[in-house]
């Protein structure tokens, strides 16, 4: 995997992946033109998990018709500033889905599969989640 990160102007980057996608940042904060770096990495816990729950909750056979991740974070006060706690809320809606699958489902990605989440953990990072369920 490789990726670029090209400087457009004052505080605006573009990033470039070898998958030819490409997103904008922006880390200017009175602007807020783009999304800031710390803000993809909350996007990219957010779709890794999302992935891995919404693919157990196919397997498991769940009618899910909807699905998203709520993430607040915390960071530390002084530089650097990274992620200390990071919450996910995961709302699931569907016809009949039994609780059991998608607690396990938030479970397993939390625990096994996220990578992100993995790598975010490792580096200190406090990762909770928990899951509404939304009957269709």
């Amino acid at each position: 995997m490789k990726a670029q990160v090209k400087w457009v102007d004052q505080e605006r980057f573009l990033g470039l992946t070898d998958s030819n996608n490409s997103v904008v940042m922006d880390a200017d904060k009175s602007v807020k033109s783009a999304p800031s770096p710390m803000e993809l990495i909350l996007m990219g816990l957010g779709g890794c998990s999302s992935v891995d729950v919404i693919g157990i909750l196919e397997k498991a056979r769940q009618k899910v018709v909807d699905c998203h991740v709520d993430i607040q974070a915390e960071r530390a006060d002084s530089v650097p500033a990274v992620f200390t706690k990071i919450h996910l809320n995961f709302v699931v809606k569907g016809t009949a889905i039994k609780e059991a699958h998608v607690k396990r489902a938030v479970e397993l990605s939390a625990d096994k599969y996220c990578s992100v989440a993995m790598m975010l953990g490792k580096g200190g990072v406090e990762i909770t989640h928990n899951y509404e369920i939304i009957e269709a």
